[in-house]
């Protein structure tokens, strides 16, 4: 008999599934597989179920329908989809450690989507319109585009996603605690790790910064912060992002050391307030994030930057970088090596 995945929201009210699937039988539909997954506006059941050759993904449709079923989707199936999720999954986890450049394929099979691809810079950041596409984090201006025709995501979705991505990053150790930094003028900061309940003061710092300064740190002028980078930033999955704190509690700069697909790289990323630059603020914190980077056994970092960013490239310069094009003219990568002979000049010094 016909194999058909039946995809339909429902509210999230008791009895709503019983009927459902009372529905579905007096289709003759035999439930073979049902997962059931959280979305913004209730609850969404997907079943696979053979039918009798006379039953049309047409009736399947209508008879849903009228159980109260919303944007309901009736695709073939296959015998190989009847494997359980989370064995599914797993077996996905295991490949993909076997292979990390294969993560858009493996996430367009867990998702079951049509496409998937790897996006770079400001198109990493934005948020999908579309509730058939969804952008998927991968660490620092980078992540995989995946778009399914007619089947919106769910937030359960998302998450298995972002689970599987992390399932691949190096284990991270505990994060490093609140200290002081004395800049080279005497002025002290606080350097900690981000939380989400810093969202605020980082929008601030933002909306502080010059069009020049977010251009020179997300490859555009954008304004905001999408709230799913916010949430990169502060779990320590991806990495670490520090804050430093000026002398009136605000935050006036941020610093990344961002987990790549690379075995044992990390990457790095700054943006500091305009009014706090040229006052050794990102070289104190680049030497705190390579000290970091040292510790949790890291072999190399690296960052990518705009050609232009000349204050950058000083920075990284001064800490033993090595400068690579890339295929993108605009853009420059900096490697920076980490080994035993460095531990000595990155100990923390006076900014």
């Amino acid at each position: 008999m016909p194999l058909l995945r039946v995809r339909t929201e429902i509210d999230d009210r008791p009895g709503r599934l019983a009927v459902l699937t009372a529905a579905l039988a007096a289709q003759g539909a035999n439930i073979l597989d049902l997962s059931v997954q959280v979305d913004t506006d209730g609850v969404v059941d997907e079943f696979v179920v053979d039918v009798p050759t006379r039953t049309t993904a047409e009736a399947l449709s209508i008879a849903v329908a009228a159980a109260a079923g919303r944007r309901t989707s009736v695709v073939p199936a296959t015998p190989h989809e009847l494997i359980d999720e989370p064995s599914r999954a797993l077996s996905l986890a295991v490949r993909l450690r076997s292979n990390p450049r294969a993560l858009p394929e493996i996430l367009a099979e867990l998702l079951r989507a049509d496409s998937a691809e790897w996006v770079a810079g400001p198109a990493a950041l934005d948020e999908q319109p579309d509730p058939a596409a969804i952008t998927v984090s991968v660490g620092h201006l980078r992540g995989v585009l995946l778009h399914r025709k007619g089947l919106p995501f769910t937030l359960t979705e998302i998450a298995r996603a972002n689970a599987l991505v992390r399932s691949l990053l190096p284990a991270h150790g505990p994060a490093p605690t609140r200290r002081c930094l004395t800049l080279g003028d005497g002025t002290e900061i606080t350097v900690r790790p981000l939380t989400l309940l810093d969202a605020d003061a980082v929008r601030d710092l933002h909306a502080r910064c010059s069009s020049e300064s977010r251009r020179r740190r997300y490859f555009s002028a954008r304004d905001d912060i999408p709230e799913r980078l916010l949430r990169v930033f502060c779990d320590r999955a991806y990495g670490l992002t520090t804050a430093a704190e000026g002398p009136d509690g605000s935050i006036l700069a941020l610093a990344h050391l961002m987990y790549t697909l690379d075995p044992g790289v990390g990457e790095l990323a700054f943006l500091v307030e305009d009014g706090w630059q040229g006052r050794g603020i990102g070289a104190a914190l680049a030497r705190r994030l390579l000290a970091v980077a040292h510790e949790q056994g890291l072999a190399e970092v690296r960052a990518t930057m705009l050609a232009d960013n000349s204050r950058m490239r000083a920075l990284l310069d001064g800490l033993g970088g090595r400068f690579l094009r890339t295929d993108d003219p605009r853009l420059l990568d900096a490697r920076i090596a980490l080994g035993p002979d460095r531990t000595e000049a990155l100990a923390p010094t006076r900014a």
